[in-house]
């Protein structure tokens, strides 16, 4: 991929999605999916489980593609380039487009080389020192561990975990993050510490969170993609996105009387 792309089509938004269909094997697991994801702003994805929230999120850095069953049919551009291209270098996509996963998970390292791992095995030929500090700042958890930066990234809390997983992947200088339920294993107050650093954190990222819980989404979100699930002939679930609209109108008046139900707690 090549970063001049993005001043070609100078657009703002990050991603294009036009009629995604999402496959495991022969299973259609998410359908009809056409979204346009905005630069440096945070984007929810809502709805009950098995409605493929997760799923569209991988496709972003094609992370589905580890699973030997899965693909995408449709368009997934990112910056007016087309990200299934063979022309594409999935691991470079991965490096632009980092990820934050749901449970903390901290190399078995010290908290210096989480957060160096990254940037070492890119070959990043700078200050090493001044990258980790940086990246630690970055995710608002330098002043918490600056003192013990040899020790364990296990030994500190799973609020801390998870912000030094948000650290590591800030470190190689991503454009994007996606978080997949980034605090559904957290208490409240690390809850809210994770929010007040999204919100830091999109004036230089376009993030992309799924979650659960939706006066999380209510609270740091710009856009909200509602998807629902409907039961499929062979007893399972097929998603499909139901609405996406600005987040003040998925909450306060939304389309469609499926969100009105969802995100006024009358189903899901």
């Amino acid at each position: 991929m090549h970063s001049n792309s993005a001043a070609a089509v100078g657009t703002s938004n990050a991603f294009h999605v036009e009629k995604g269909n999402y496959y495991y094997g022969s299973v259609l697991a998410v359908r009809d999916v056409f979204l346009e994801i905005p630069e440096k702003k945070i984007t929810a994805f809502i709805g009950p489980s098995g409605c493929g929230k997760s799923t569209v999120l991988r496709c972003f850095n094609r992370l589905n593609d580890l699973i030997p069953s899965a693909r995408v049919e449709g368009k997934i551009t990112y910056r007016g380039v087309d990200i299934y291209d063979k022309s594409v270098d999935a691991t470079e996509l991965r490096r632009r487009i980092g990820m934050v996963f749901q449970k903390p998970n901290p190399f078995p390292k010290s908290i210096y080389e989480n957060v160096a791992y990254g940037a070492r095995i890119n070959g990043y030929k700078g200050d090493m020192d001044v990258l980790v500090e940086r990246a630690l700042r970055g995710s608002a958890l330098w002043d918490e561990v600056k003192d013990k930066l040899k020790d364990s990234g296990l030994s500190i809390s799973g609020g801390q975990q998870q912000r030094l997983c948000i650290a590591r992947a800030i470190a190689i200088e991503p454009e994007v993050l996606l978080m997949d339920e980034p605090c559904s294993a957290l208490d409240p107050i690390s809850t809210l510490r994770v929010e007040e650093l999204m919100q830091e954190l999109k004036k230089h990222y376009t993030i992309i969170i799924v979650t659960h819980n939706m006066q999380q989404a209510s609270r740091v979100s710009d856009m909200t993609a509602f998807y629902n699930a409907q039961a499929t002939d062979k007893g399972g679930k097929m998603g499909y996105l139901v609405e996406y609209a600005p987040t003040q109108t998925i909450f306060n008046n939304p389309s469609q009387v499926a969100t009105q139900d969802y995100v006024s707690g009358r189903f899901g």
